[in-house]
């Protein structure tokens, strides 16, 4: 599992969402129980090049690699018409790619944009690991009751 974060040039808190993702990575992929074996890698870049070279890596260890790209994770807030009025909550946004290895079959590539939350709830960076993997549980483990 090949995994970076592609975050918008003004986010905020860049060290702390990381830890997060890698923590709610590192849950899902260890308690998961759908993947036999894996293996997860921090790339500073998941351009094509780079992902080539790891996917051409893993021939013979691994049948797939599953490209992550981080691109939001983090608190939501929202004032609505009030400012007694908030809605809030976590927000993961995820564009995942599953490559075969050593190639063959087409890859499979999908966005996952998963949101928890509501009117007046507010939420800080705490929860994060644990919105990271209910986020990748709802894409790569669409059976599981998903919160």
């Amino acid at each position: 599992m090949l995994w970076a974060p592609e975050w918008r040039p003004e986010q905020k808190d860049v060290a702390q969402r990381e830890a997060a993702a890698a923590k709610g990575l590192q849950d899902f992929f260890g308690s998961s129980g759908c993947f036999a074996q894996a293996a997860l890698r921090r790339m500073q870049s998941l351009g094509a090049t780079a992902v080539s070279a790891q996917r051409a890596a893993e021939a013979g260890r691994f049948d797939r690699v599953v490209v992550i790209a981080v691109r939001e994770l983090g608190p939501v807030v929202k004032l609505l018409s009030s400012a007694a009025l908030v809605e809030g909550g976590t927000e993961v946004q995820l564009h995942v790619s599953i490559l075969s290895v050593p190639g063959g079959a087409p890859p499979r590539a999908f966005t996952v944009h998963w949101r928890n939350g509501g009117p007046g709830v507010l939420r800080g960076v705490a929860s994060l690991p644990a919105d990271m993997q209910a986020a990748l549980v709802a894409a790569l483990q669409p059976g599981e009751a998903v919160r």
